[in-house]
């Protein structure tokens, strides 16, 4: 059975469908575009094909692929150059579409890829990892990263349509599914205190028979915010509170070298320092950030940097994180657990005791 919900954005509203498989009307998408003359290639990663080796054949009939490598450091200018001439090679039109296969890598690169290639060519989204289906495949944000910081460049370009296949997760090493439960947490944290609790009394794994429910939970989310904030230009609040924990992990990413720590790895040791700095700025408890760490420790994910960073090097690639404001890093602290707010005069003495605490020296 497929169920849809939809991204409401006006005339770039698009179907987020859910289902087990999906094979068969991913089939028949990629037969409908067929018909009508577009042309349609797809992007993946050498990981994925070789696991899901049958997956493709059966769902991209007549789609030439391109197979680049998997991890953080694909998420590059030089491979951001080897999808466009790709996309030049199959001589893809302004017709023509691409569909990005994979994990949050593949769903910003081929996403940023189309964006740019002739101004903008349509392209759909097949994620299959958790951190994808809950999170980056939904929204439009898309990019590459800089040897300067994470997501620098890139575009908004929303997908035509997102097919969230929860039956792909089943293949997923467990580190990279323990990877998609710090967003999965973040939800709840930021929004959700009902899902918070429900993911703290039964920890979440790819056998949960609540895992299809909390996918569709956390799609459910992120559509709401995003369509009242599409291209994060609220002053408070907005899509920003989606990045929750995000610039302590981002920091955490380049300083340690992209592809050392997986992103949501990286971003469960943000959590626990956002947490930090909610609880030195007066809105939590000290009895919160124990229940907060507590879960993400229970979903396999670290609260501390496994080795020692340098603390300076550290606080500036926050100075450099693209959600600075007029010079200042904003910042999404709860006010509790299930509520945020973004704050862009937390003092540097502040940040770098969070730091501290999650063992930057």
């Amino acid at each position: 059975m497929v169920e849809n919900l939809t991204v409401q954005l006006a005339e770039r509203s698009y179907a987020l469908s859910f289902g087990a498989t999906l094979v068969e009307e991913i089939r028949a998408m990629v037969a409908d575009l067929h018909s009508a003359g577009r042309k349609v290639v797809v992007l993946t990663d050498a990981n994925l094909a070789a696991e899901q080796a049958d997956f493709f054949p059966e769902a991209f009939v007549g789609c030439p692929r391109l197979v680049v490598e998997a991890g953080e450091g694909t998420k590059s200018l030089t491979v951001f150059g080897t999808v466009l001439d790709f996309l030049a090679a199959q001589k893809i039109d302004r017709g023509g579409v691409l569909i990005a296969v994979g994990g949050g890598v593949i769903g910003d690169l081929g996403g940023f890829a189309a964006a740019a290639y002739l101004r903008g060519i349509d392209f759909y989204q097949v994620p299959t990892t958790l951190l994808a289906m809950v999170d980056s495949s939904v929204g439009g944000k898309t990019g590459i990263n800089l040897a300067a910081g994470k997501n620098l460049v890139g575009a908004f370009h929303q997908p035509q349509q997102v097919f969230i296949a929860t039956s792909l997760l089943q293949s997923l090493p467990e580190r990279e599914f323990a990877a998609g439960m710090a967003e999965v947490i973040k939800y709840g944290m930021l929004y959700d205190a009902a899902l918070f609790a429900e993911l703290e009394q039964n920890p979440l794994n790819v056998q949960s028979d609540s895992l299809s429910a909390v996918v569709r939970r956390c799609c459910e989310i992120k559509a709401k915010i995003v369509a009242e904030d599409e291209r994060e230009t609220a002053k408070e609040g907005g899509r920003a509170l989606l990045n929750l924990g995000h610039t302590f992990g981002h920091a955490i990413e380049q300083v340690a070298g992209y592809g050392v720590y997986l992103h949501g790895e990286a971003i469960g040791i943000g959590l626990a320092a956002a947490a930090r700095l909610s609880q030195k700025l007066g809105h939590l408890t000290e009895a919160d950030v124990q229940r907060i760490e507590a879960m993400i420790t229970a979903h396999q994910l670290p609260v501390r940097v496994r080795e020692p960073m340098a603390l300076d090097d550290l606080m500036n690639a926050v100075a450099l994180d693209k959600k600075v404001r007029a010079g200042l890093p904003r910042f999404v602290v709860m006010t509790a657990i299930g509520t945020t707010i973004t704050k862009s005069d937390v003092e540097s003495a502040m940040a770098e005791a969070c730091f501290r605490e999650i063992g930057a020296v």
